[in-house]
């Protein structure tokens, strides 16, 4: 394929002999075109630049151009805050599945240790059958919950982190570091959990 370009009422043509991938993740700028210098000789030339006005003095701007007439300058800030808000609205979205993802394996491990509490009375009352003691079936009742619920809990968690890590990356395209107190809190809570629902009633 070939394009034509109007540089200045000079038309220019061109093959396409390549394409490279846009990171629109950046400020720098993303719309070029590469052509033979050689192809360029007697052709009006603006240069385009970006730079960070310094902090506190929004006069910056108006200033550097009354100094340079021939300049144009253009604000991003504001675009840059939409885009900003934009960011943290996607990245709320994600913390949301990733909270009702931990919240959701939390919810069936409740409902699973509070479903296997009949069988756990059952085999209490064969083991005090045997002459176990009242002390020894709590501590044995205790271990199993909070083992059981810790590991249900870890498990939750690392499920939320993947789930929240693919769609950060696949589907958002930007980059998320999840915070490492997550499986330590995931482990936590399940334990909690499994330990309120076994006792419960």
């Amino acid at each position: 394929d070939r394009l034509r370009f109007d540089i200045a009422g000079t038309m220019q043509e061109g093959r396409i002999t390549s394409l490279r991938k846009v990171d629109w993740g950046s400020m720098r700028v993303n719309f070029f075109v590469m052509f033979p210098r050689a192809r360029m000789d007697g052709l009006p030339i603006t240069y385009i630049s970006a730079f960070r006005a310094p902090a506190g003095q929004p006069q910056f701007d108006r200033d550097l151009v009354r100094q340079f007439p021939n300049l144009t300058s253009v604000d991003l800030s504001a675009s840059l805050a939409q885009v900003q808000a934009v960011l943290d609205q996607v990245v709320r979205a994600v913390e949301f599945l990733f909270g009702f993802t931990l919240a959701a394996g939390l919810v069936v491990l409740f409902a699973a240790v509070s479903a296997t509490r009949e069988n756990r009375a059952r085999e209490y009352a064969v083991m005090r059958a045997v002459g176990a003691s009242s002390a020894l079936l709590r501590a044995v009742q205790r271990a199993e919950l909070l083992g059981v619920g810790a590991l249900a809990g870890l498990l939750a968690a690392v499920a939320a982190v993947v789930l929240g890590g693919l769609l950060a990356r696949q589907v958002f395209e930007f980059a998320w570091a999840p915070s490492p107190w997550v499986p330590l809190g995931g482990t936590l809570a399940g334990a909690l959990l499994a330990w309120g629902a076994g006792w419960w009633g």
